[in-house]
């Protein structure tokens, strides 16, 4: 009776091993969507397919079950981010969150001078990691050892940046979309936008749209992540995801 219950238990978890699309609300951990997941599906293996920092929302890719294996293969897939630039400000994570370092007037900045900017970054470019990333440093992670207040020299990364577009500028804020390569850090554009524009740059808000074929549109929203019958039906089989 026992080795059935096992067997049943096995069949469960493979019926629920494929991927799930979720769309990540702001405020929360990339780890802790997969928590949400993991608990409402009761699945054991459970993971996702690249990390969103916690300001930003959108497209996140969880594994479950034997498809976690797979997580490597969807990490290096392209992207899709709409974010805005917040010209005028620096701060040590580059985005909004981080604390000032310095604040400037941007005002005078054109809609000219930033898409002059933008196109910079088009093509192949060598792009320095962030401290406040998850890139490892002699087995500890850059934004553990940012917290303490030390910082290391990054080696420039090759990234390639296929589209970025200027979709609107007022404010002092830079709505840009950006079609670009695995690794690309959408944080370290604004900081490299704020040095060649002269005013410092962050990012105030960041959405991923795409991660290869798979859209944002197509994933489960924020207020359903609770609701098992709902990722059960949008799961995305094992046998799909390898055939």
């Amino acid at each position: 009776m026992r080795q059935d219950n096992l067997s049943q238990t096995s069949l469960s978890q493979d019926s629920l091993s494929g991927m799930i699309l979720i769309d990540k609300p702001a405020k929360i951990t990339s780890f802790i969507a997969v928590h949400k997941v993991r608990k409402t599906l009761g699945v054991k293996k459970c993971g996702h397919c690249g990390t969103l920092d916690p300001f930003a929302t959108g497209l996140l890719i969880i594994m479950t079950g034997k498809a976690t294996k797979f997580q490597e293969k969807f990490m290096k897939q392209d992207k899709v981010y709409v974010a805005d630039f917040l010209l005028g400000i620096t701060t040590d994570t580059c985005d909004i969150t981080g604390t000032t370092i310095s604040e400037q007037d941007a005002s005078h900045i054109t809609k000219l001078q930033v898409l002059k900017a933008l196109r910079s970054f088009e093509g192949e470019i060598e792009q320095v990691p962030p401290m406040y990333s998850a890139i490892q440093h002699k087995g500890v992670r850059l934004y553990a050892l940012a917290r303490k207040g030390i910082e290391i020299e990054r080696k420039a990364r090759k990234v390639n940046i296929k589209k970025i577009e200027l979709l609107s500028f007022k404010d002092s804020i830079a709505r840009v979309y950006i079609e670009c390569s695995s690794g690309t850090y959408i944080r370290s554009i604004a900081g490299d936008l704020g040095k060649i524009l002269g005013v410092g740059a962050v990012v105030s808000e960041l959405r991923r749209e795409k991660i290869g074929e798979f859209d944002v549109k197509d994933a489960v929203a924020p207020k359903d992540l609770d609701n098992a019958d709902l990722l059960k039906e949008k799961l995305i089989l094992l046998m799909r995801l390898v055939f």
